[in-house]
């Protein structure tokens, strides 16, 4: 059922009232399942929402949705975005339980009861159909945000599901984004907000930040936050110039980190000091880049956590490209590499639709994956179907501080406030500026002196 977000601000910066975008929105919080309530999608929802409204977007907002009303929202506002116009910028956020299945990524609604991994496709709603839909709209670009990616209540059998969501490709102007890497999930959290929603949260309200930036930064950000427990991802084809906010032009000039500037983000890994390299590599979040941090610092306290975000990077795209394929001699490929990996049965269930033998012919044609073998070390992180980046089970040593990067995210937090948005998000999630108060007040005396003119954005019932 749709259900009006209360207390979302309408007021919009004179930034998102100029742009030349037409902006358009759809959130969805999904907490009231039957199998357990979750503690945070709801309020992540609402947060999304009123910093989206703040940028100028048209929100239509929802939470707790069975399959036929999640099923009828997607429609209605793919029928929006189509009705919007070639001027149009799409951002969709979806926050609940997200499942993958044989290749494709769903999202669960509230009423869904998956005893078995078969029941995905009939309960659940295939994301892929909704995002392909939507970039097949003539229009500027889509944003589709999964915060989805969490250890699941559904399928406990002995042939579970994958862990976490699995690795896609955005279509054409699309930017796809996860609150956990492919393959992985957020560990769990009691709320009220969910990091990967407060990271960016904060991130879009950020001044004069391109699209790649704000998802860049929130990486960081939720890395911070859970001390290294969550790497969030995301992959983009989006090639429209887009900002959320412009810079104000009195607004004071920005502390900016040493990771901001072009030829330092281009640095060889092995140039920076252990702490820096691995802000460096989980800047550029490439199996590249994590590499060149395990070449340069094999020992380093990090190297274990590196060594993980590797593994299931690797194990991804190898289940991507098996996927793809789809023929016998892929599983028995992927098998074969992976023989306890979290697709284990996704590959058995495609091996008995092909009516191929589980165990492979003496000789077959092993097909030639874009990236190499994990090497004895990886396995471990990849023999189970589920992936906590801070599983004890692994003696990860905690991460490092965000260095000074954390002090110039404050710094830019306060001239934001000054200006008249929906601030009291903020002091709902002040961990982030503990040691200023004094903005978290002032933030407060600017939600007061704007709760008049506010109104309520409602949804259709």
């Amino acid at each position: 059922m749709m259900l009006v977000l209360a207390g979302v601000a309408v007021a919009s910066s004179a930034e998102a009232q100029n742009s030349p975008e037409k902006r358009i929105a759809l959130v969805v919080g999904n907490a009231a399942y039957k199998t357990g309530a979750l503690p945070t999608p709801a309020n992540d929802a609402g947060l999304i929402a009123q910093t989206l409204q703040a940028a100028g977007f048209d929100v239509i907002g929802a939470r707790d949705l069975d399959q036929n009303g999640l099923r009828d929202t997607l429609r209605d506002f793919l029928a929006k975005a189509n009705a919007s116009g070639p001027n149009t910028v799409a951002f969709v956020y979806l926050a609940g339980y997200g499942l993958q299945y044989q290749g494709d990524n769903y999202f669960v609604p509230v009423d869904a009861q998956i005893a078995n991994a078969t029941d995905v496709p009939v309960e659940a709603i295939r994301v892929t159909d909704f995002t392909k839909s939507l970039a097949a709209i003539s229009n500027r670009g889509s944003i589709v945000v999964l915060d989805a990616a969490r250890a699941n209540p559904f399928a406990q059998s002995n042939q579970p599901l994958a862990g976490g969501l699995t690795l896609v490709e955005p279509d054409a102007h699309q930017l796809i984004a996860f609150n956990a890497a492919p393959g992985t999930v957020a560990p769990p959290e009691a709320g009220p907000y969910g990091s990967y929603a407060h990271a960016l949260a904060e991130m879009i309200r950020l001044g004069g930040l391109s699209l790649g930036d704000v998802f860049d930064r929130t990486r960081l950000r939720v890395s911070d936050l859970t001390k290294g427990a969550e790497i969030s991802w995301d992959a983009s084809k989006f090639t429209n110039t887009f900002t959320f906010f412009d810079r104000a032009p009195d607004a004071p000039a920005a502390q900016v980190s040493t990771y901001d500037n072009a030829a330092i983000r281009t640095k060889a890994i092995r140039d920076f000091d252990e702490k820096d390299a691995y802000f460096a590599a989980l800047d550029r979040d490439s199996l590249q880049g994590y590499e060149d941090f395990l070449a340069a610092y094999p020992n380093d306290s990090m190297a274990r956590r590196v060594r993980a975000i590797i593994a299931a990077r690797r194990e991804a795209i190898t289940w991507r490209e098996t996927w793809i394929a789809d023929t016998p001699q892929a599983y028995w490929s992927y098998l074969r590499r992976y023989p306890r990996g979290p697709h284990v049965w996704d590959a058995r269930r495609r091996l008995d639709h092909f009516e191929a033998a589980l165990e492979p012919p003496p000789s077959f044609t092993v097909i030639e994956y874009d990236v190499p073998p994990p090497p004895p070390t990886e396995i471990v992180y990849v023999d189970r179907p589920v992936l906590y980046f801070d599983d004890a089970d692994f003696g990860y040593a905690p991460p490092p501080p965000v260095f000074s990067w954390r002090r110039r995210h404050r710094i830019s937090l306060c001239w934001h406030r000054r200006r008249p948005w929906s601030t009291s998000m903020f002091c709902q999630c002040r961990s982030s500026f503990r040691s200023q108060p004094g903005c978290c007040r002032r933030a407060i005396s600017l939600r007061q002196k704007t709760t008049s003119s506010s109104t309520t954005s409602t949804t259709r019932s």
